[in-house]
């Protein structure tokens, strides 16, 4: 069946004055705000709000009193006021008091403000008022929309940022990097590098120290109790005077705390490696 008439929905728009027009006839023929939705293909919240907004307090001169009554020409102007008061301000038209104050202090002579020190002293001393940011007034500025040019402003200087070495303040020992060069040819034994191995990182948990040669891949694992730094000396100098001192030339650990106390061990000469690098061996 062919329709003649298109029932679907447009997307919604505003009312035009036919329609207001239509409201006004309809809502005079006493219809209820549904019946007329459905005569004009509208929300009935639509229809509502048009009602109220286009109904007027009339006299009436005969009887000497007052009513209520729709007019389309009365919406329709109260549409278009509501309409030109929707439009969007721009900060720019709001700040004119800021932008009066801003002209003079920088045009003074002697200048006492520059644009960042005008704007933290009119924020302190305005707090109610719209007030720009002070990037803000710079685009202003550029733009040629204020009355002020570059050369009313202080010089603008680049900011110099402060670069500084922090040194390592976490100092264990005798740095990698003054190891003997024999150890890196692994032509020698006697050069170990030791880690801790932990289930979890509690203290007062139990750990395996490992002990790795460099050059014949010897390992030794000594059970330690806890990873204090006052157990880990006491492990590494049982092991050394076990085994006989001349079997351990050089012994390279990691830089954790737990191996703050390893200078106090004889018979052997003691490295750290850097922060966050892990061992040869270990890698």
């Amino acid at each position: 069946m062919t329709q003649s008439k298109n029932t679907a929905h447009p997307h919604y728009q505003q009312l035009q004055f036919d329609e207001r027009g239509q409201i006004e006839a309809l809502y005079r023929q006493e219809m209820s705000i549904r019946q007329i939705a459905q005569c004009l293909h509208r929300n009935p919240s639509t229809i509502s709000r048009e009602i109220r907004r286009g109904t007027a307090i009339q006299i009436d001169s005969q009887r000497h009193c007052t009513y209520s009554a729709h007019f389309a020409e009365t919406g329709e102007a109260v549409y278009h006021k509501h309409r030109s008061a929707s439009v969007w301000r721009s900060l720019f038209s709001s700040c004119s008091f800021f932008i009066n104050l801003l002209t003079k202090a920088l045009k003074a002579k002697p200048r006492v403000y520059s644009v960042d020190t005008f704007v933290h002293w009119f924020n302190q001393n305005y707090p109610n008022e719209v007030c720009p940011s002070t990037s803000m007034v710079y685009h202003y500025i550029n733009d040629q929309r204020l009355p002020l040019r570059n050369q009313d402003l202080a010089m603008k200087l680049r900011r110099r940022i402060k670069y500084h070495s922090r040194t390592n303040k976490k100092v264990l020992g005798q740095s990698i990097e003054l190891r003997p060069s024999i150890v890196e040819s692994h032509s020698e034994f006697g050069h170990w590098e030791s880690d801790l191995v932990k289930a979890r990182c509690i203290e007062s948990e139990l750990a395996l120290m490992t002990l790795t040669e460099r050059f014949s891949r010897l390992e030794i694992i000594v059970k330690l109790p806890n990873y204090h730094a006052r157990t880990c000396p006491k492990a590494l100098q049982t092991v050394i005077d076990g085994y006989g001192s001349q079997h351990f030339h050089t012994v390279t650990f990691d830089n954790g705390s737990e191996f703050a106390l390893l200078d106090n061990v004889s018979g052997t000469d003691i490295y750290f490696a850097h922060a966050y690098s892990p061992l040869g061996t270990w890698n």
